[in-house]
């Protein structure tokens, strides 16, 4: 595959003094990321290359000014680098203003390269709220920089682990707040919306099994009556519409049974549900996909590790995979169609 052919996946450096450019640099030392796509770096050359001494990594870093200008040839690092860090006051392992500034330049930049049709998509490194918050950003993390930054409405989270994709109907909710949540509406929506995002990976006519909440299923009402009164008709309203939905599946059968290929896709019903399932499966390849914005996203599911930040240490696995889902969804996602 020549590298006109390849994907251009854009990799926003994330916080400069967490594992961002560490897991990055040890990431482009893989050859093999360089066989599936052709990854340029938004982010600041002093620092990848702090992080190379510190990791014990010899690659080139070459600056460039537009993605048509990269080698993309293992063995160089292609990085748009932003003159936006006072390297010699970097302390890495700590919250720092000047890094939450940074971090979300990074993203500013990848997303506009994106919106211009430069890159094909993004995949993204930690980033810290506290940092983001220091530096007076008005945004706790991600998907609300990429909405905003987009104009886009209420992105939805997919993991991807192996052959198992699963979304979330509540994510940041206490548990007693997200059954509060669970009604039919809910649920209908979440199914329309889980079916588009699917076809705008290229997951033609998908099949998505609901995870039940209660202990098989509730057992007709022995052990709860979500099932009954809103999982159940929520269900019945998205297969009316078309939606080729099922449900709901006990919790402790059907992660498996996806994984397994009888799914397309699961909706988990609240935070821990979901995230369990794809950690216990493999927790360094649990990676984190946005539909909804007009270009591919996908993202490490771990934080910038501040403890560890600057050691050498940081395992860049979840990294590697980030990049390789989404030099795999590139060719066949398509954004969604404005109303």
């Amino acid at each position: 595959m020549s590298v006109q052919t390849k994907h251009i996946i854009a990799i926003p450096m994330g916080d400069a003094a967490g594992i961002g450019p560490e897991i990055t640099v040890k990431a482009l030392n893989n050859p093999e990321i360089y066989e599936v796509c052709s990854p340029l770096v938004i982010g600041h050359a002093k620092v990848l290359e702090i992080a190379m001494d510190f990791s014990g990594i010899s690659l080139k870093v070459n600056e460039i000014n537009e993605p048509s200008d990269g080698k993309y040839e293992y063995g160089t690092i292609d990085v748009i680098s932003l003159d936006n860090l006072d390297v010699e006051s970097l302390e890495i392992g700590k919250v720092q203003a000047q890094c939450g500034k940074a971090a979300y330049e990074y993203i500013e930049t990848a997303v506009q390269l994106a919106l211009d049709g430069k890159v094909s998509a993004l995949a993204t490194t930690p980033i810290n709220k506290e940092s983001l918050k220091a530096a007076n950003v008005p945004f706790i993390g991600h998907t609300e920089i990429l909405a905003a930054l987009t104009n886009s409405d209420d992105p939805l989270t997919m993991f991807e682990v192996r052959n198992m994709r699963i979304f979330f109907l509540t994510r940041h909710l206490s548990l007693k707040d997200a059954i509060a949540a669970m009604t039919k509406e809910r649920i209908y929506d979440y199914l329309v919306r889980c079916d588009k995002a699917l076809q705008r990976l290229g997951v033609e006519n998908p099949k998505i099994a609901v995870a039940a909440l209660n202990p098989h299923g509730g057992e007709n009402g022995l052990f709860g009556r979500e099932e009954i009164d809103e999982i159940i008709p929520g269900i019945q309203m998205a297969v009316e519409k078309g939606i080729n939905a099922v449900g709901p599946v006990p919790a402790d059968s059907v992660f498996h049974q996806a994984l397994h290929g009888k799914y397309d896709a699961v909706l988990s019903l609240y935070h821990d549900q979901g995230h369990i399932a794809a950690k216990m499966t493999d927790f360094e390849r649990t990676i984190s996909i946005t539909n909804g914005l007009p270009f591919l996203r996908t993202s490490v599911d771990h934080g910038t590790a501040f403890d560890i930040a600057g050691k050498g240490i940081a395992v860049s696995i979840s990294m590697e995979e980030c990049i390789k889902v989404a030099a795999r969804y590139a060719g066949q996602f398509r954004a969604p169609q404005k109303a």
